[in-house]
């Protein structure tokens, strides 16, 4: 019964966890059979239907799990997927059609049909959340991606279909690693049956998220050295978790029998004498036993949260590999020793790959989210209290940091021709993955997902390049419009369409007010990144024509002498 009342709570929460991958655990590495047969002569990609538009994504950049579960448990393998359906000629499609998803080939060649035998997440299911999962089964019942369909469920609040928990690995069928792994999303009418669109899908995995820089036997600093020893355990994969748990056992000698009545009325077994002692008894832990999540809403015994412990804990660890403290590091790699990145791309896209000059990041982990102890602040609320797009995107600039420099905290802004939503996913908070704009589409759903905005890696823009053509932002209006719209302030965030019909009315629209064109083409009106143009185009212009290639941001000295001033 205990162990009935903890899946209740886990499987009713929403996991919101992000990150990247590399180092299989027991049962990682590929092995075992194919329980799926790849699929063959499905629908293709995109099919000729014209009067639909399918978009789907996952809902963060990069998904995190352990690589293995022996020991302990952060992250289950728990993936995201989110679609929305739009007539072309009409609005957003929430019923009368079945969405499915199903395993495709990645853009490497091979294919991921099964995780159950890549990972040793299954066998130890039971003793996280109280409940044997079939194999190939997450924790909200959906099934990793196969060569059957499986489906999507609508969501009307917030507007979307959805597939959550999805448990996928990255590791393709032939043992060889993937963190970008793709899936086919099919929308078919439900009466008949007929597929009226198709699209490749990625949805990123990572096990790379990684503690033994510091943690595994002999280490390159002993500041983590547990006072009985390092454990040498053989398995590396062992080795540093059990070192964790030596330390923490230490550190909290008591903090398995202090609470061992509420363990217990939640069905965890866990040793009094320590987490050690519990993994070598043969129950792994789950860290969200005791620390709170917002990741996992209703969990942790009333101590401190897991973000903040992390966090605030190492900030003033030094870095092995470079001398300086985690927390006065200003650049991605001082994170990515822990999280995902090294090897995984978790922060890329638009913001991630933006470079200086002079070849360097311009943006880092640290422009967004502050340094380590803003992360582990205790007034922090971790997964909500995140940067949001108008803290860089206002009055027409763009910022390189969300962070404002007077206060040391997010920038508050009251431009909100680029911002988010207020209060979701919940009162307060205005979280990007959350909000939608345009037409009722998520903003996810054009710009792509949270650490990967278009655009991308490769896998990443097969979404947008299937609906108009290129990557980048969805933002050719016939793309999703049968008739592109004649508007001067509707489109999204409030922009004028792209038409020769704009070329010929836009002079009249900023006859009344330049200042509202600054937004987007610059407050010298010389052009901006926001007034880039997405693909090479031509316009009929009162003498001639006005060809801009792909890339150029649109002013008014292209045309004119500024923005008063004649042809």
């Amino acid at each position: 019964m205990r162990g009935k009342w903890r899946l209740l709570w886990l499987l009713s929460a929403v996991l919101l966890f992000a990150c990247n991958p590399e180092a299989p655990g027991d049962g990682g590495g590929g092995g075992g059979n194919n329980p799926n047969p790849p699929p063959g002569g499905g629908p293709p990609d995109n099919p000729p239907q014209q009067g639909y538009v399918l978009t789907a994504w996952n809902d963060l950049g990069m998904h995190c799990m352990d690589s293995d579960y022996a020991v302990f448990s952060i992250l289950p393998p728990y993936n995201n997927l989110h679609a929305q359906l739009k007539r072309k000629n009409g609005s957003l499609v929430t019923s009368g059609v079945v969405i499915t998803y199903e395993a495709t080939t990645g853009t490497d060649g091979q294919i991921n049909t099964y995780s159950a035998g890549k990972t040793n997440f299954w066998d130890h299911a039971a003793a996280f959340f109280g409940v044997a999962l079939p194999p190939d089964t997450g924790l909200k019942g959906h099934p990793t991606p196969s060569g059957r369909p499986a489906e999507l469920e609508f969501n009307a609040a917030w507007g979307w279909w959805e597939a959550e928990g999805i448990p996928l690995t990255p590791y393709n069928d032939d043992g060889s690693k993937n963190f970008y792994p793709l899936v086919k999303v099919v929308a078919r009418d439900a009466s008949s049956g007929e597929v009226l669109v198709s699209a490749n899908v990625v949805l990123p995995v990572s096990d790379e998220m990684d503690c033994r820089l510091c943690h595994g036997s002999d280490a390159r600093r002993d500041d983590a050295k547990p006072k009985g020893g390092w454990v040498r355990d053989p398995n590396p994969e062992k080795d540093y978790r059990l070192n964790i748990l030596r330390l923490h056992d230490e550190k909290h000698a008591d903090a398995v029998r202090d609470r061992q009545d509420a363990l217990d009325n939640l069905g965890y077994a866990y040793d009094p004498a320590g987490l050690e002692a519990t993994a070598r008894g043969g129950t792994p832990v789950l860290c969200a036993a005791c620390h709170q999540s917002n990741a996992l809403p209703g969990v942790g015994l009333g101590i401190k949260p897991f973000t903040n412990a992390i966090h605030k804990k190492h900030a003033d660890v030094v870095d092995p590999r470079n001398g300086m403290k985690l927390n006065d590091a200003n650049n991605r790699e001082t994170c990515y020793a822990c999280h995902p990145g090294a090897v995984t791309a978790c922060l890329r896209g638009a913001m991630g790959d933006a470079k200086n000059p002079d070849g360097s990041q311009k943006m880092q982990c640290q422009s967004c989210h502050g340094p380590m102890k803003a992360v582990g602040d205790e007034a922090r609320e971790g997964w909500l209290d995140e940067p949001n797009c108008q803290a860089c995107h206002h009055d027409g600039l763009r910022e390189t940091s969300a962070i404002d420099p007077a206060t040391g905290r997010l920038r508050q802004v009251s431009d909100t021709r680029f911002a988010t939503n207020g209060n979701v996913p919940a009162s307060g908070y205005s979280l990007y993955r959350f909000s939608k704009g345009h037409g009722g589409l998520q903003c996810e759903a054009c710009h792509g997902a949270t650490h990967a905005v278009y655009p991308a890696h490769e896998a990443d823009n097969l979404l947008s390049q299937s609906i108009q053509g290129h990557a980048g932002t969805v933002a050719e209006c016939a793309s999703c419009h049968a008739e592109p719209p004649r508007t001067a302030d509707e489109g999204p965030h409030g922009m004028h369409a792209v038409s020769d019909w704009w070329v010929d009315e836009h002079g009249d629209v900023a006859e009344h007010d330049t200042g509202r064109c600054q937004s987007c083409h610059g407050r010298d009106y010389r052009g901006s990144p926001l007034s880039a143009v997405w693909s090479a185009r031509t316009f009929q212009v009162e003498h001639g024509t006005k060809s801009f290639d792909r890339g150029h941001q649109v002013g008014c000295y292209d045309c004119h002498d500024g923005p008063g001033g004649d042809d």
